[in-house]
This record gives structure tokens, C-alpha cells and sequence, in this order.
């Protein structure tokens, strides 16, 4: 063994690094921890994004971007030269421009993704909703089908009257040839009872 593990060894004790180390509870929330970045709402940021971008993208933002430079060019031009603020070749114009532009293109593209978002999740709803509707369809396909079926086993009204006319007809011809000859079980048990007394 070399000397440094040796030392390293003889310095720490057996358990000494749990009983030096601060034990975590947890059944109590953690002490909030101090951030460098500040902390903002990321929705509430995507929506003032979209609010941004919806101006950006209208007319009155194009007409008050060009009175705005419009102005900006006929005071610079015109105005006394202790009055000026930005002379001929307009550079903090153009410098204002740019910032501008370099702001509109990311809430432009974060708005974009917003509303990407939520046409995924509005074409996900709407393909769940599209295969529930089929698989309603399919149920009530097989459901309309097995009723077919079923009804061509079921007897109707026209066949059972069609049933017992014939049964009426075959009980007409059998009273009308065997009239004499034929005794109701009725009157057959009559005569049995009087018989047994």
C-alpha cells in the first residue's frame, strides 16, 4: 500500500463521514436556494410573446413604424444641427432597427412554437376523437348487423296470422269430416268422474 492511502486511512475513521454529514429530512421542504438568473413565468412570458408577435405581424405596427422613421429622418434632416440627434447616415436608426428586428425574431419564433404546440395537441385530440368515432361506427355496424340477423329469426305479425289461419283452416276440415266421432278431452274427463264416484 502506497503512504497516501495509508494516511487517508488512519484520518478517517470508520463511519465518521456519516455522523460529519448534515442528515436530510424528508419530511420537510428544502430551503430554497439563491438564483443569479432572475425567475420568470414561462407561460406568461409565452403569452406576451404572442401578444408581440400578433402586433408585429398587423398594419398599425407597419403605419407607426413608418411615421416613427418618417419622423425620425425629417427631424434629422431638417431640424437646427445643436437639435439633431442622429445625423445623415442615420446610424442609430439603423441600429434602432436592428434591435428591433433582432428582438421580433425570436418572439415571432416563440410564438410560433406556442401555437405549434397547441395544433399538436389539438391533432392529437382530434385523432383520438377520430378513432373513437370509428370504433362507435364499427359497434354500431356490428349491432345494426346482428339485429338483421336476428330479425330475420324472429317471427313477425304477418307470419304468425299467416300460421294460425292455416291452423284454423286445418281444425275446420278436421271438426267438419270427424264432427260425430270426435269427444273434447273436457267432456272425457266429465266421464271419468262421474265413472270413479
Amino acid at each position: 500500500m502506497t503512504p497516501e492511502r495509508e494516511s487517508t486511512r488512519e484520518r478517517t475513521p470508520a463511519g465518521a463521514t456519516a455522523t460529519t454529514r448534515t442528515r436530510v429530512r424528508l419530511d420537510q421542504p428544502r430551503a430554497p436556494r439563491r438564483r443569479l438568473l432572475p425567475e420568470w413565468d414561462p407561460e406568461a412570458f409565452g403569452r406576451l410573446s404572442e401578444r408581440i408577435a400578433r402586433f408585429l405581424g398587423t398594419g398599425r405596427f407597419i403605419v407607426w413604424m413608418t411615421v416613427v422613421i418618417v419622423l425620425w429622418v425629417v427631424w434629422n434632416v431638417s431640424a437646427p444641427h445643436n437639435l439633431r440627434f442622429d445625423n445623415y447616415p442615420f446610424i442609430f436608426l439603423t441600429l434602432m432597427l436592428s434591435l428591433q428586428a433582432s428582438y421580433a425574431a425570436p418572439l415571432i419564433l416563440l410564438a410560433q412554437n406556442r401555437q405549434d404546440d397547441r395544433d399538436r395537441v389539438n391533432l392529437e385530440q382530434d385523432r383520438k376523437q377520430n378513432e373513437r368515432s370509428i370504433a362507435d361506427t364499427e359497434y354500431l355496424t356490428r349491432e345494426i348487423a346482428a339485429l338483421r340477423i336476428g330479425l330475420g329469426e324472429v317471427a313477425t305479425r304477418d307470419w304468425i296470422r299467416s300460421e294460425l289461419q292455416d291452423l284454423m283452416k286445418e281444425l275446420e276440415h278436421r271438426t267438419d269430416g270427424h264432427h260425430e266421432h270426435t269427444v273434447f278431452p273436457a267432456e272425457r274427463s266429465r266421464g271419468r268422474d262421474v265413472d270413479d264416484r
